[in-house]
């Protein structure tokens, strides 16, 4: 894989895994993380070789939200610095309609065709608690301690998270995390919603490792790209504009090769080989 400055990555077995690396930050977002993590997940989402990406952070850490020394120069500028031109990862020419819908920092998590998971090691706040809405699944640590942290610097709720938080946790659990600021854990994200599952820190990434290689090997990445854009648009659809897209797409995947092998490996009881095809 590409070499990055603030990240490291690293493809087995169809798994794609993103590593944020500044442990002695706890993995603190800066703009050339956010450049990295999204040019790698682009590159991961249009790679035929990935089937699953992984997002996790190094050390004790996942992210601790944005640095402190971004931060203070936005303050010091009095915001002016939040504006400047900032580098970008490269873009599609032409965006799918669905990252149209979802536009800013994370909205291309949406759109990319293959699942994210996020796999929280450690602390998460902040931007890094954002970063983990769009992924498609949440794996915790149980120790880990999460927080909104936005009220507590005078900032607002950022990067549409005012939107997808009390979609995840609803809205009383969501206005409570944004307002107070608190602190909590795995094991109440997993309470709330927040996350999937949350287990023992020693745990999680061998549940989250067999998870990914699932998703590589036991399904139809087609099936997944799918289903993952048909729960997206739903967002905004009527149920008959979903039920009518589900439809027209179940009768398109007959003619595929995943639905045919999706049979004939049940029927031999045998491992399916996929190709999204």
């Amino acid at each position: 894989m590409s070499a990055y400055q603030e990240i490291l990555t690293g493809l087995s077995d169809g798994v794609l895994t993103i590593t944020l690396n500044r442990p002695d930050r706890l993995n603190a977002w800066t703009g050339t993380m956010q450049v990295e993590v999204e040019t790698a997940i682009r590159k991961g989402g249009a790679d035929d070789a990935v089937r699953c990406i992984v997002i996790t952070g190094a050390g004790r850490g996942f992210c601790a939200g944005a640095d402190m020394n971004g931060l203070q120069s936005i303050q010091a500028s009095a915001g002016a610095d939040y504006n400047a031109t900032r580098p970008s990862a490269p873009r599609p020419q032409t965006p799918s309609e669905l990252e149209k819908v979802f536009p800013g920092r994370f909205g291309h998590m949406f759109a990319c065709p293959k699942p994210i998971i996020a796999a929280i090691n450690g602390p998460c706040a902040g931007i890094g608690l954002i970063l983990t809405l769009f992924a498609d699944m949440r794996y915790a640590a149980a120790e880990a301690k999460f927080t909104t942290a936005f009220a507590q610097r005078g900032l607002i709720a950022e990067h549409g998270i005012a939107w997808q938080l009390p979609r995840l946790v609803g809205e009383a659990h969501a206005l409570d995390l944004l307002f107070t600021a608190r602190k909590f854990d795995g094991v109440e994200a997993e309470r709330l919603g927040l996350v999937n599952k949350a287990l023992p820190g020693s745990e999680l990434m061998e549940f989250v490792g067999e998870t990914a290689r699932h998703l590589a090997t036991q399904v139809s990445p087609r099936s997944v790209a799918i289903m993952k854009r048909q729960v997206r648009e739903s967002y905004f659809q009527s149920y008959a504009a979903s039920l009518e897209v589900a439809d027209a797409e179940m009768e398109a995947s007959f003619a595929t090769h995943d639905f045919k092998e999706g049979v004939a490996s049940f029927v031999e009881r045998r491992a399916p080989a996929f190709t999204g095809k």
